[in-house]
Formats: C-alpha cells, structure tokens, sequence
C-alpha cells in the first residue's frame, strides 16, 4: 500500500508539474434547473481520449469555475451533483497560451428511476466502445411504449425479420444474453420473450460483433446483452409507467420498478403487464414445378390475415447484501406468464400454368399457448485485496413449460367456389418443457506492469421436452394422427474454460488474448409411428443421434493510439452457432394445409472466423472494417412437394458462407441538439447445395440507422430516428429493401417527477417486407405487412427519497457509473 501511495503521489506530481508550464485557462459557469447560480457543485477536467479525472474544481457563489495551467490537449469536462443528472460538454481543444470560456452548464433534477443518480445527460443514443456498441434506451423518446424487440430491431447493425430472427451486420446466429446471463431462448421463443420486456425495464443494450474469450463461444455473429435497470441509492425509489398504444387495434401496459437499499443490503425488482394486440398479412405466390422437366404444373396464392393477442406477466425480486467492502452475495428470482392467442385464416387459389383457376381452399387456424417460467439465480463476489484480485461465481436455474394446442380447419372448393370434398379437421396438443441448470467461475488477476489475467470455467446442462400429438377429424371421430404426431427429447451438456491475458506495453499500445475451450456432448431421441410400405401399415419408431465435440475459439484484440485525435483497434475471434432446440426437433407446425414448418434433427453446428479493424478519430466518428468466413452455415431453406401443393420451410446446413463490409458511427452535440448516425454496407455470398441444387446467391447491402434530437429550456425533447435497409440476400432468399421513420417527444412534469412520452413508430407505413426464393425447382414470392405504425403515449412517475452512497462510485473515471452497473459490484 506504501508503495501504491508513494507512486500515485508521484504520479500526481509529475502531472501538475507538467501542466504548470502551460499558461492555457479553462473557464465557465454552473446553473440549477431555475438558471440561478449553483455553487458548490464539482467540475471534472476529463481526457477525452478515455475520460480519465485530470483534475476538479468547486463552483463558487456565483456558480463559475475555473482551472489554470491547463496542457495543450483535447479534454471533456463534466459535472457531478447530488440529486442532478451528470453532464458533459462537447470536446474542447486547448492551445498554449488561449483563455477559453466553455458554455454554461444548466443542470435538470435526477429522474431518480432505477438508475444511478450520476447518470449522463442527454446521454447519446449510440455510443461507439473499442469493444463494443452501446444504445442508451432511455435517450430515444421514440422507446417509449416499446418492446425489447422492437428497440432491438432500430439498433445500429441489428436486422429482424418477419418471425422474429434476429441478425447482426447481416449475419444470423446472435446470441442473446440478459444481464450478462444467456436467455437459453431462440427462435420463436425468445421473440416471444423479447416482445414481453418492455422498454422501461431496460437501461442499456450492449452489441459485441467479437466478445473476448470471457463470454460463451456461441453467436456466430456475436453477443446482444441487454441490461435492466438497477440502482444502489441510499433509501427507496420507485418508478411507475403506464402507456397506451394504437395502431389498427389497441394495446396497452404497465411497469412497477422498485427499489430499497439500507445500510449493507439492496432489495429491487420490478412488476410488470403488457397486452399486446397486432395482426400480420402474408401474401405467398408459388410456382410448382416438375423436377425433372422443369415444367410449370400449376400455380399457388395465398393470403393470410393473422391475428395476435398476447397477455404478458412478468416479475422479478432480488436482494444484494455487501458483507463487506470486499465481498458481496446476491439473488434473484423472476419470472412470467404469458397468455398467447393466434388466428389466421387463408384463402388459397390453385391455377393452371396458363393463370386459368382450378380449385379454391380456406384453411383456418385457431392457436392458444400458456407460456410460464422460472428462473432463479445466487451470485457471488470477492474482492481479495487493493490490487484488484478478484473472484466471481453464479449458478442459475430455468424452466420454462409452455402448454401450447393448435386447431386447424380446412375447406375445399371448385373454381365457382362449390364444396368439392370433406372439410379436415387437425387438433394438435403441442406442450414444450425446457430446463436449464448452469454455474460458472470467473477470476481476475492483475500483474505487474500493466498485465492482467483472467481464467473461468463454466457448465451447463439443457434438457427439452416436446410431445406433439396430432387428432385428425374422420367420420365423424377425432383420431390420432399418427404420421404427424411425435415426442422428441433433447439433452445437451456443455463444458468450458478459458484463459485471457492482457497487457497495455505503453500508453499507446495494449493486447489482449484468449483461448476458449467447449465441449459440447448432446442427444436427440425422438419417438412416433411412421408409415410402411413393406407391411402395409403404421410401423413404432424410435430414432435417436448423439455429439460429442470439442473446439477451440481462440480472441485477439490490439488497440493503438497514434494521438489524441486518432486511434485502431483490431481483433480476431472463433465462434460457433449451435442449433436451436425447436429447429432439432422433427414434429411439423402448420400455417395451413399447404404451408408448414419442420424441424431438422440432421442439424450440425456452424463455425465462423470473425476480423475487424477499426479507426476512431476525434472521440465521435468510428470506422470499422469487417470479415468473416462461416462453414456448414444454418439457414432457412423452402422445399415443396408439387404432387400436393405443399411448401415447408425448414432448417439446413446449406452452404458456406463470405462476408466483408465497412461501418461508420458518429455522435454529434450541438447547440441543443444531439445527432446519431450509423451506416453499414456489406457485401454476403452463400455456395452451397440445396436440394441437390448447387446454389450460389451473392449482394451488396447497406443499412443506415439515425436519430436527431432537440431539447429545449423547459426541458421538452423531441426527436426523430429511424433505419432503412436496401435490398440484400439472406442464405436462399433475396429479401427487399425496408425501413421505418419515428417521431417522439418527452416532457417533463410533476416538478420533473413525472414524464410523458409521446412517439409514433413507422410514420409511413414502411416496414413491408418483400422477398423471393428462387433456385432448383423452387420459384416463390412473398409480401408480409405487419401493424408496425402504432401511435404510443406513456406516462412515468418517480418517488425516490434517500441519497447516493459514496462507496458505490469509482471517482477516478467519468464511465464508472456505466462499468459499477454490473452486477453485485459496488
């Protein structure tokens, strides 16, 4: 500790010996939300290069400050008081010998949420990390009665199709993470999921395209974690939200987040409700054509109007208690319930290759899930000395029982709309468990001489549980339909351990490598009856596959800094993406007769190369270059069978795939105003072999996110922010270009204890999503219109009493409000 003193006393000698020799003065002045003078409040001279703490300042009676011998450079100065938001200004250039005056500051009272009480003022919307993206959800009055989805789908890079994929940089395959814990959702669920967290639970999204070696390997194109707020201020807070949306129907929702901490222990958590009414049209054109002699044999429309209600509970309780400076212990316990109803109803024309109509079918479905989970988590944290030596551990439990039925009805017509056959009936019983156990180990290590080490270990167990049954309507008699019914069990373990090491070898140079090891051991059993030619009748059978692999996925990560203005990060990593579990299984989820969806238990995992390379000049305009290889990738695939009209989307290791592209970033204050924009153009070519049909699909793609934002004195902002992306390839399908414009406004009342939020989504109506597929025997077209303009207004209050607790902040750096969020820190 002597040592450490008499170096930081040297330090500090040194550094205000070599300002001394510059005569440069920085000065201005401090106002409370009434423009009086605010005296006593601290100014923080800052490096812009990484906001480190160069030196402070109180105000005076008149609420200015001012700071001498400042050196030639480029700083940012922030202000910090108790009850006020934190606030920065713009980047101001120092030259030798100048007086500068920097415009006045005019603090706004605390939005006391469950957020730190130091937060950033007009905080950007997107912020640029050496390793990371981050979208502050709170800086876009536009989020206001938004989803997690929704917020997600608006985010630099970040695309969402028609069932709720997500990709990254035009990349499937994202891992979703919350909290820094993997959700263990994909697909349809983890939309579903995602579409029930609503925007004011959240504080923060973090997009990694490259996550070092301390993060699961999984998310061929990188890691989305998205924070939930969470606070440690002294005493209690309470946030209440309610809001209204309208779009062709109704919906509507309501948040609690709550807050106490007293002495040694912090209790928080959050209620919320979310009805959400929408429906979906999907336009589907078809060609059906021989194989052999590539003849068209007839053609298919179809139109289906979908409707969806869903009721979403949610909740969430957890408690930390500091032990002591040093170490801490939390938990947390959440959970939902969810109440889905689907319906759609289809009209079908079938023609004849001339456009002549044969024959007319009306398939109506009526779907219901009850979608319930559990999660629990204890964590723990251990600081061992000054030094930074520290030891972290979770385990986590999650289940998740979703009770889904399914009931399906079919007629059919002549081409004068006569009933020609016996409608069909199809009742499906569609239940789904899922059951996650996980614990992991991390340990940090700093060295001398700027080194750190860093090494974890992590286990997982998953086990997935579907038994689908099908009845079928006959004579009058529902009877198990056994060709389609099917009971499929999936386990999967995976094992890991990683190293990491990093090294800053002088103030311009740092490295940072990893090496991460996973083993991964699963097995798929599924059960049925299927159908067979040799004995004339439906025969048991019993299918099971096991894997057992391990992979290496090694990090690096280089950062030079050439000047204060002008900076370069590289970086390389390994990563996988593994099946989604409902894409395992082999059970059929129907549209209607015609259309269908089938699982792939042939499924294998996909492995991908990631390089960048990225500029950031002047602390506001990043640019990064991008490159990435996959092998064995998973994607989408149509197939069809031209004998009955049917067409079936499934899941396929089809090809390989090559990505290169360029992103820019920049942020930009301004006389009130605050502007973000992000642009992204790549370049995607899939080769392969689709149904024995050698395909290879390349394009260009660019895709622009934005906003620009104005507040005034009273403390009104209004905003405008959307994204477009042009027309692009995504594996077998060729998708058209889209976007949506927003426009929001947020007032403050109540003395700023409350906020109201108005925005309306997709102004123009400009989120349609076209697309075709076209290789083989395949030649298919569809339009999907969604109820994506919707106007919102929302309604937040705040009750805080209590003050911030000085052991809860890092003062030695302005980004140590964001970095103490994680959890059980102090």
């Amino acid at each position: 500790m002597k040592k450490l003193l008499a170096l930081t006393a040297a330090v500090l000698t040194f550094t205000y010996s070599g300002f001394a020799q510059s005569s440069s003065r920085l000065k201005g002045e401090v106002k409370d939300e009434s423009q009086k003078p605010f005296s006593g409040i601290t100014v923080s001279l800052l490096r812009s290069k990484d906001s480190s703490l160069v030196k402070a300042a109180i105000t005076d009676k008149s609420g200015g400050y001012l700071f001498e011998a400042v050196k030639n450079g480029s700083y940012l100065l922030g202000v910090t008081a108790v009850g006020y938001q934190k606030m920065y200004s713009n980047v101001v250039d120092v030259k030798e010998g100048a007086e500068l005056s920097v415009p006045a500051f005019s603090l706004t009272p605390q939005a006391k949420g469950l957020q730190e009480v130091t937060v950033t003022a007009r905080k950007p919307l997107f912020e640029q990390k050496p390793d990371k993206m981050l979208v502050n959800v709170e800086a876009s009055p536009s989020n206001a009665g938004a989803n997690a989805l929704e917020i997600l789908e608006k985010s630099p890079g970040v695309s969402v199709d028609k069932d709720g994929n997500i990709s990254l940089k035009g990349k499937a395959g994202v891992q979703v993470f919350i909290d820094g814990k993997p959700a263990y959702l994909s697909g349809a669920d983890l939309a579903n999921y995602l579409r029930n967290l609503q925007g004011t639970q959240l504080d923060q999204i973090e997009i990694m395209t490259n996550p070092p070696a301390k993060y699961d390997a999984a998310g061929n194109s990188g890691i989305i974690n998205i924070k939930t707020k969470k606070t440690k201020q002294m005493g209690y807070n309470i946030l209440a939200t309610a809001g209204y949306s309208q779009g062709v129907y109704a919906s509507n929702n309501q948040n609690i987040n709550f807050n106490y901490r007293k002495n040694k222990v912090n209790l928080f958590g959050t209620v919320s409700r979310n009805e959400r009414n929408s429906f979906q049209l999907l336009s589907i054109q078809r060609k059906f054509i021989e194989q052999s002699s590539k003849e068209v044999k007839s053609l298919f429309e179809q139109e289906s109007l979908m409707r969806n209600l869903n009721i979403g509970n949610n909740g969430k309780v957890g408690a930390d208690v500091y032990l002591s400076k040093k170490t801490t212990i939390g938990a947390t316990v959440n959970g939902f319930y969810n109440l889905g109803m689907f319906t759609n109803n289809s009209d079908i024309d079938i023609a004849a290759p001339d456009g002549t109509l044969m024959n007319k079918a009306n398939g109506y479905s009526k779907s219901r899930s009850n979608w319930r989970h559990f999660g629990s988590n204890i964590n723990f944290r251990h600081q061992f000395d000054s030094t930074g030596k520290e030891l972290t551990a979770d385990v986590d439990y999650l289940h998740y029982n979703a009770a889904n039925t399914q009931n399906l009805m079919n007629r059919y017509f002549d081409a004068t709309g006569t009933p020609t056959i016996t409608p069909d009936n199809l009742l499906g019983n569609l239940p789904q468990l899922i059951s996650i156990y996980s614990a992991k180990t991390d340990y940090l290590h700093p060295l001398k001489k700027g080194a750190k080490f860093e090494a974890g270990l992590k286990t997982s167990f998953v086990r997935t549980d579907n038994n689908a049954v099908y009845d079928t309507l006959r004579n009058g008699s529902m009877i198990l339909d056994s060709a389609r019914s099917n009971h499929f069990v999936y386990t999967e373990n995976i094992n890991a351990a990683y190293v990491n090491y990093s090294k800053e070898f002088s103030k311009k140079f740092s490295v940072q490598v990893g090496l991460r090891l996973e083993n991964t051991t699963a097995k798929g059993n599924s059960k049925g009856l299927a159908y067979s030619n040799t004995y004339n009748k439906f025969m048991r059978f019993d299918s099971t596959f096991t894997l057992n692999y391990t992979q290496l996925f090694p990090t690096v990560f280089l950062q030079y800094t050439v000047n204060e203005k002008n900076s370069f990060t590289a970086n390389y990593g390994r990563r996988i993406r593994r099946p989604d579990y409902e894409n395992l299984n082999p059970f059929v989820e129907f549209l209607d007769r015609y259309t269908y969806e089938q699982g792939n238990p042939n499924l294998r995992p996909q492995f991908s190369h990631n390089i960048e390379l990225s500029h950031t000049f002047n602390n506001f305009l990043t640019t990064t270059l991008n490159y990435t290889k996959t092998n064995n990738i998973i994607q989408q695939v149509l197939e069809q069978n031209e004998a009955n009209n049917e067409s079936y989307i499934k899941q396929a290791n089809i090809a390989n795939q090559r990505q290169f592209g360029i992103a820019v970033s920049a942020f930009k204050q301004f006389k009130g105003f605050s502007g973000n924009i992000y642009a992204n153009v790549f370049n995607n070519e899939f080769n392969g072999i689709v149904n024995n049909t050698q395909v290879t699909m390349g394009a260009t793609t660019a895709m622009f996110n934005g906003s620009l934002a104005y507040k005034f004195k009273k403390g009104l902002t209004t905003e405008v922010s959307g994204f477009y992306r042009t027309a692009g390839v995504d594996g077998v399908f060729r998708i058209g270009g889209f976007g949506m414009m927003n426009l929001g406004a947020s007032v403050p009342v109540f003395k700023t204890k409350g906020t109201i939020r108005l925005n309306v989504r997709d102004v123009l109506w400009s989120q349609r999503i076209k697309g075709e597929s076209k290789f083989g025997n395949i030649d298919a077209q569809f339009q999907n219109y969604r109820d994506s303009r919707v106007a919102t207004i929302t309604f937040t209050y705040r009750i805080a009493k209590g003050k911030v607790n000085g052991n809860t902040r890092r003062k030695s750096s302005a980004a140590a409000d964001e970095q103490n969020r994680v959890k059980g820190s102090e």
